[in-house]
């Protein structure tokens, strides 16, 4: 699937070659330092602001570097100062969103850096047309039709450059974003490796990589150059999995070679926490971020999440003034403003809906392009990462899930179908089921109910929506299934936690095996509901019917298959119960 890292473009500029070739472990910071000083100018001559953003929020964490140390700007070739005057002129033009008149005056220019933003020019350009329909589009699946045109004609011409091994690092990087707009998906996983060989220090091509990988198997077959950068790459897509004990494991092996005053680790491993709904850990964290960093707006969206789930009235406010002081058109500070109107009052939730539909506005104008734009009254502002795609993602995600508390507009759960960007994150495919049960579209609201337990259901609360799904249907044995197993989940994770839905499931069950006739278990389940308050008094009446019936001298039935253990603390007895036959489940996975 991978490009070898034999696979090298051989035109690539030979004093660059030793400079950008990182090694693999973290002996040498002050080596480290100087190489993300180095690409933090490099992506920025090219117009690659985050990915220059990011090295040097990088390098600051690191200890500065003396005066002799310093690395000096990388010697100029012949080609560079044959191509100097329309190069400044053309980088004035990008500078200020004229791409096509940049790209006008770069055409026909021979080195690297110029041909990179002529190139990157015309494409900022495809999108920026993009955006401007996209915008004049009636709704959601007229904005999925809006094309860049510029994209095809684009391969073309850098498939040629690739083919005669022409193109460095950013011309691979920006290859591969052209081949991943086209959904040549596996082309451009590709294309992105052989960049990271190449360039490796080029944070945009690994994030680029990063969000075409979907699972940890494809993750295995990479062939992935053996650099400190790849550490990150690991961290960094670890918490997009999900695979969040191996994220932490990376991020404090970071923190532990000398990254401890780094704001991007700090902030990835709060959210790594807010994932894993360590509430207390996340918002610890957050606060001392905050101190480090006070006027930080990226992540403040999820930290607006943890202040809403814990009710922290006073906190978000602050929060929100703090953002509109620092910028009140970003995405992030409308979502924070929304979630103070549904927090502090009901009646205000109006109001709530208003921004947090006027952050998916904005974001509506930035994903429907290419998520190469920032804002609206500042659009085409080259990001060129997507970085900010996955920061809008989640907050998508949040944004669609605090509206549909209002009431479930059909409309609504519609726009939050067509949404939906994170297939593998539990709570989002729960709250997916819910916009489909309230859509009546019952058989797609099981499949994402089912999915959301298979990825592992982090709130453990997808197979409690399946069950009482399969009550609503009268399919009685699919419902007792999925109890049966939710409480064995509960019962088997090791932790003791108060489960909301614990009590309705062992009434469920214990009606369930009462009409079975299966007075054993009927009884065992009748003696669990006795421990909550909301069932103690069914399960005492149950326990009563079982004891008459008994001494009517009513028969157990005895037409159950073989017996199933549930675990040795669920019986009063300890006594093993049997379950209903097991179930085939393929018609309501996806």
């Amino acid at each position: 699937m991978a490009a070898s890292p034999s696979v090298v473009p051989v035109a690539v500029t030979a004093a660059v070659i030793p400079v950008l070739s990182p090694s693999s472990d973290f002996s040498n910071l002050r080596e480290i330092k100087k190489q993300l000083l180095l690409i933090a100018g490099l992506t920025r001559e090219r117009g690659l602001l985050h990915s220059s953003k990011w090295s040097a929020e990088l390098a600051f964490s690191l200890p500065a570097l003396p005066l002799a140390e310093l690395q000096p700007p990388p010697p100029i070739t012949e080609e560079d100062a044959q191509d100097m005057d329309a190069y400044t002129l053309a980088k004035a033009y990008f500078d200020v969103k004229e791409y096509d008149r940049a790209a006008h005056f770069l055409h026909g220019c021979n080195s690297k850096k110029a041909y990179f933003l002529y190139m990157y020019s015309r494409y900022l350009s495809g999108e920026k047309k993009k955006d401007d329909e996209t915008v004049d589009s009636l709704g959601p699946l007229e904005k999925g039709q809006v094309k860049n045109e510029a994209l095809r004609e684009l391969r073309v011409e850098l498939s040629k450059k690739h083919q005669a091994r022409e193109l460095d690092g950013f011309g691979l990087y920006l290859y591969g974003v052209v081949l991943r707009k086209l959904d040549l998906v596996k082309e451009a996983i590709d294309v992105f490796v052989e960049a990271t060989h190449v360039l490796p220090l080029h944070w945009g091509a690994w994030l680029e990589l990063c969000n075409l990988i979907t699972d940890k198997e494809m993750l295995k077959f990479l062939s992935l150059p053996d650099t400190w950068m790849k550490e990150f790459f690991l961290a960094h897509i670890y918490t997009e999995l999900q695979l969040i004990e191996e994220a932490l494991q990376k991020y404090q092996n970071l923190i532990d070679v000398g990254f401890s005053k780094s704001s991007y680790i700090v902030s990835q491993i709060a959210v790594a926490y807010h994932n894993i709904r360590d509430i207390d850990k996340a918002l610890s964290i957050f606060n001392e971020l905050r101190k480090q960093d006070p006027y930080r707006i990226e992540n403040m969206d999820t930290f607006s999440n943890l202040l809403y789930v814990r009710s922290m009235k006073s906190e978000l406010s602050y929060l929100a003034h703090n953002l509109c002081e620092i910028d009140k058109y970003r995405v992030e500070t409308c979502c924070v403003i929304g979630k103070i109107f549904f927090c502090v009052n009901t009646k205000n939730e109006s109001v709530g809906a208003y921004y947090e539909k006027k952050a998916l506005k904005k974001l509506g104008n930035q994903m429907g392009s290419s998520a190469l734009y920032v804002k609206k009254e500042n659009r085409g502002v080259p990001i060129s990462e997507r970085q900010h795609l996955n920061i809008y993602n989640s907050i998508y995600c949040r944004t669609f899930y605090l509206l549909g508390r209002l009431g479930g507009s059909v409309r609504l759960c519609s726009d939050c179908l067509f949404f939906f960007l994170r297939p593998n994150d539990s709570r989002m495919l729960v709250a997916l089921g819910e916009c489909y049960e309230k859509l009546n579209q019952l058989v797609e609201a099981k499949k994402c109910y089912w999915r959301a337990y298979a990825v592992g259901d982090v709130e453990k609360m997808a197979l409690v929506k399946l069950a009482k799904l399969h009550e609503q249907l009268t399919e009685s044995e699919q419902a007792a299934q999925c109890y049966i197993k939710y409480i064995q989940d509960i019962y088997s994770c090791g932790e003791i936690v108060e489960h909301l839905e614990e009590s309705t499931a062992f009434r469920y069950l214990a009606q369930y095996y009462f009409k079975c006739k299966l007075w054993d278990e009927a009884s065992t389940c009748a003696q669990k509901c006795c421990a909550f308050n909301d069932t103690r008094e069914e399960g005492k009446a149950l326990l009563r019917q079982i004891l008459q019936l008994r001494n009517q001298g009513e028969t157990p039935s005895t037409e159950m298959p073989a017996p199933f253990f549930l675990p040795a603390s669920l019986s009063a007895n300890n006594t093993p119960t049997r379950r209903v036959s097991p179930l085939n489940l393929s018609s309501v996975t996806p």
